[in-house]
C-alpha cells in the first residue's frame, strides 16, 4: 500500500516547479520526493531546463552519475559560491601535502632513532639540539622524561611545557 502512494507523489522537481509529475517525467527517477533539497539546489546553480537538457543528452545507464555530480556541485556552490567543489578540493590536497610532509619528518626520525643516532638528552648542540627545543632553532619539537620527541602541537593546548612533567603519549 505504501508503495501505490509513493507513485502518485510528484517527484521533488516537479513538486518545487508545481506542475504535475508525468509518468515519462525525466527527473523522477533521480530527484525523489523524500530529497526536495537536492532538487532546490540544483535548480538554484544550474536552473531545471538546463538540467533537463543535460540529462536528455547523457545516456540513460550514465544519468544517476550525471545527477549526483550536479547535486554534489550545487551543495558546494551553495557553500562556497566562489570556488565550489574545487575548493573543497584545494582545501584536502593541502591536507595531503602538509601530512605528507610531517609523515617524512616522523619516519626521518625514525629511521635515526633505529640507527642509534639520536643524541642523547643532555645534547644542547647540532641539528638534533634544535630540534629538540634547545638551540635556537624555534623548538617545534619536544623531548619528554622518558626520551620521545613529539612536535610541539601534541602539547596541551593552554601552552604548559609537558617536557618538564613527563606527559602522556
Amino acid at each position: 500500500m505504501a508503495s501505490s502512494s509513493y507513485s502518485n507523489s510528484p517527484c521533488a522537481a516537479c513538486k518545487f516547479l508545481r506542475r504535475k509529475c508525468m509518468a515519462d517525467c525525466i527527473f523522477a527517477p533521480y530527484f525523489p520526493p523524500e530529497e526536495p533539497q537536492k532538487f532546490a539546489n540544483v535548480h538554484k546553480i544550474f536552473g531545471a531546463s538546463n538540467v533537463s537538457k543535460l540529462l536528455n543528452e547523457v545516456p540513460p545507464h550514465q544519468r544517476e552519475d550525471a545527477v549526483n555530480s550536479l547535486a554534489y556541485e550545487a551543495e558546494a556552490r551553495m557553500k562556497d559560491p566562489v570556488y565550489g567543489c574545487v575548493g573543497a578540493i584545494s582545501v584536502l590536497q593541502r591536507q595531503v601535502m602538509r601530512l605528507q610532509r610531517e609523515l617524512d619528518a616522523t619516519n626521518a626520525d625514525l629511521i635515526r632513532y633505529a640507527c642509534n643516532e639520536m643524541p642523547p638528552a643532555a645534547a644542547t648542540s647540532g641539528q638534533y639540539g634544535r630540534r629538540s627545543g634547545h638551540g635556537s632553532g624555534g623548538g617545534s619539537y619536544n623531548q619528554n622524561s622518558s626520551g620521545f620527541y613529539y612536535p610541539s602541537q601534541w602539547n596541551s593546548n593552554n601552552g604548559d611545557n609537558e617536557s618538564s612533567g613527563g606527559g602522556s603519549m
